[in-house]
């Protein structure tokens, strides 16, 4: 494991602020909490494969978001882990393609059963239902603000030369 730099450190702190801030305008829109969800900052996701720095970055910055969460602590718990494993396995992606795939997926199965609980209260078989439609509309929004808005950053930020220094050696980088 290497030593986390202080372009490192910057890297971190500029993503954890630009997704703190995107999520508190979202959430004067009332866009950023609910099984129907356009939190734009979560385009931010797909960062960790070209810049393994931004996850840190996106776990603070999520957990800063979710403090306004009417879901309380669970949210605060669960939906800041949800982050953190999705930013983990998003550095591990072996394709830019599949760079977005790991905060759709992993979100949906940790926050639609949150959701669920916090509807239901107790695991019966409306919980499961509720489970289950959590993720079913959770997901195409999740997808849309990931691969619509996300997967284009891929492309572009390797372009901007001061970050080229930054970028993980391994990421396959998008040439479209």
């Amino acid at each position: 494991m290497r030593k986390f730099s202080v372009r490192d450190l910057t890297i971190a702190a500029m993503v954890a602020a630009l997704y703190t801030v995107m999520g508190y305008f979202a959430n004067i829109f009332g866009l950023d909490f609910g099984v129907v969800q356009f939190r734009f900052a979560e385009a931010l996701t797909v960062l960790p494969f070209l810049f393994p720095a931004a996850a840190p970055g996106l776990v603070v910055g999520c957990f800063l978001t979710n403090l306004l969460s009417p879901y309380g602590p669970l949210d605060w718990l669960f939906g800041t882990l949800a982050t953190a494993i999705a930013a983990y396995l998003t550095m591990k992606m072996p394709k830019w393609y599949l760079a977005a795939l790991p905060p759709v997926i992993v979100n949906a199965l940790i926050l639609s059963p949150m959701w669920a609980w916090t509807e239901i209260g107790a695991i019966t078989p409306a919980f499961w239902t509720a489970c289950g439609w959590n993720a079913l509309t959770f997901i195409p929004t999740e997808a849309a603000v990931c691969y619509v808005l996300g997967t284009p950053l891929l492309k572009l930020l390797p372009k901007i030369s001061v970050l080229r220094p930054a970028l993980r050696q391994t990421a396959q980088i998008p040439t479209m």
